[in-house]
């Protein structure tokens, strides 16, 4: 199958504009309109519907898109074999992240990344909803999340605790709990649902964070309010230490029972299709994440706890 026409099909359809696709591969207007029709006939399909204000992906389009990256994908890993890969790393990469993380985190850093890779677009959608990866077309996302789905691969990017936290003044005015059992006194502020999470201790020991058993008044669908809410006095919340690191570097958050923390062995994933073949894009982008996140991840360095 013709690659090249593979390509511009790809480049057309994240960017929705044959012209435009066809220019990031030095082609004229009139070649790259000829290539795509000669892909689409050869496969006996419509990839892409064109009018004449915009151009807009088929459903056979968005059914063969997945499997036109892959393909490219596997001339890309063939070719890097041989030792006939291209020197540089080209291309467009899809990215999905949760936002909060990628605020804090990978945003920071990017321009580093593109000045090691000034060939290569990234194409990041960043949301706190994931992404389905296949049929979204992603390259590579981060998922907090066990992997459990079998048509992914994935790296482990960083471990994920979840700690407990508490405003200074909310613990002025309540106390500070030096035991587990003490959060029954306490209010403790929900995640989604007010099911009890379990807690583990240095030695093993297991506790709760149980707001059904306490006067929780707090239940809440979204971790940054969670946190903003937890700043302002509202209890005690449980919370991703990557989220919160700032707030207890600076003090505007206080580690709460400092020993214990959340029982669930949580990470952070680098996932992408389990069918594709590594592409050198994503390797050199899940390689860059992890030497500049991975291998030591800024909110681990340590914060003061709660005394008192």
């Amino acid at each position: 199958m013709d690659t090249d026409g593979l390509r511009l099909f790809v480049r057309a359809a994240d960017m929705l504009n044959i012209s435009a696709a066809g220019r990031g591969l030095g082609l004229a207007p009139a070649v790259s309109s000829t290539r795509l029709a000669k892909l689409e006939q050869s496969l006996g399909a419509e990839l892409l519907h064109r009018t004449t204000r915009k151009v807009s992906l088929s459903v056979e389009g968005a059914e063969f898109l997945p499997f036109a990256r892959e393909m490219i994908a596997q001339e890309e890993a063939a070719l890097a074999a041989l030792g006939r890969g291209t020197a540089t790393v080209s291309g467009t990469l899809r990215f999905a992240a949760p936002s909060t993380f990628a605020q804090l985190y990978i945003a920071p850093i990017l321009p580093k990344f593109l000045e090691q890779h000034s060939d290569l677009t990234l194409d990041l959608h960043l949301s706190d909803v994931q992404f389905d990866l296949i049929e979204g077309s992603f390259d590579l996302a981060l998922r907090n999340a066990p992997l459990v789905d079998t048509s992914l691969k994935g790296r482990k990017l960083a471990d994920d605790r979840r700690v407990l936290c508490a405003a200074p003044e909310y613990l002025a005015a309540h106390g500070v709990p030096h035991t587990p059992a003490d959060l029954a006194k306490h209010q403790l502020i929900a995640f989604r649902d007010r099911q009890p999470r379990r807690l583990r201790g240095p030695h093993g020991e297991e506790a709760a964070f149980d707001p059904i058993a306490t006067k929780s008044q707090l239940i809440m669908d979204d971790g940054q309010s969670q946190i903003r809410a937890t700043r302002a006095g509202a209890g005690i919340s449980l919370n991703a230490l990557w989220s919160v690191h700032g707030e207890l570097t600076s003090g505007t958050l206080i580690r709460v029972l400092p020993d214990f923390e959340a029982a669930e062995a949580n990470v952070l994933w680098l996932i992408y299709p389990k069918s594709n073949v590594l592409s050198p894009k994503v390797r050199v982008f899940m390689d860059f994440l992890i030497t500049e996140i991975g291998k030591t991840p800024p909110w681990e360095s340590s914060v003061r706890p709660a005394t008192g």
